[in-house]
């Protein structure tokens, strides 16, 4: 899935702080959004999908920090557990993409997202055919949403993120021409 998503997934993954901390709603939709864009980080060091993408050791990382959050509530603890959830969910929702080569809509990788503590890849599910596919681009478009019901400056951010999914979205099957130096 494209970053944008990620990036709507992590505003849903801080919403709950709406109610629960209402004091600590900007710095944990930060938090939210910058751990969906964290993990991809592995696109330009090591080997995409495995070096930075933990789906099951996030959550072992998420757990404890979350309740230190709990008991601890600052912008910090807040943002860093929100972060890291959303690390987590990142993980595993690119199991239920595609792989990632570049013309994902071949259908040729078998390598979704690297399951560190097993040893093994998890096979695509293609349930959103590739990042930038129409489906893709619905969920940023949904969970982007969430980005306006917190303050200033979140739903800016919010709307900028859609803005960029779709032109991403327009793009996405050109790309690999682009990369290729066909364009």
């Amino acid at each position: 899935m494209m970053n944008p998503t990620h990036i709507g997934v992590g505003l849903v993954v801080a919403a709950p702080t709406l109610i629960l901390a209402p004091e600590f709603v900007v710095p944990a939709a930060i938090g939210g959004m910058a751990g969906g864009v964290l993990p991809d980080l592995d696109l330009f060091v090591g080997r995409h999908r495995r070096t930075l993408h933990f789906p099951e050791a996030y959550w072992l990382a998420a757990i404890p920090l979350l309740a230190l959050a709990a008991i601890r509530p600052t912008a910090l603890t807040v943002a860093v557990a929100v972060a890291v959830v959303s690390m987590a969910v990142h993980s595993g929702m690119d199991w239920f993409g595609a792989g990632d080569e570049l013309e994902p809509w071949e259908r040729t990788s078998s390598e979704a997202v690297y399951l560190h503590l097993r040893g093994r890849w998890l096979q695509p599910k293609y349930w959103v055919r590739y990042d930038g596919a129409a489906e893709d681009l619905a969920i940023t478009v949904v969970c982007s949403l969430a980005g306006l019901l917190f303050p200033a400056p979140i739903p800016t951010i919010a709307a900028i993120n859609v803005a960029v999914a779709v032109l991403y979205a327009l793009v996405r099957k050109r790309v690999p021409a682009v990369v290729d130096g066909q364009l």
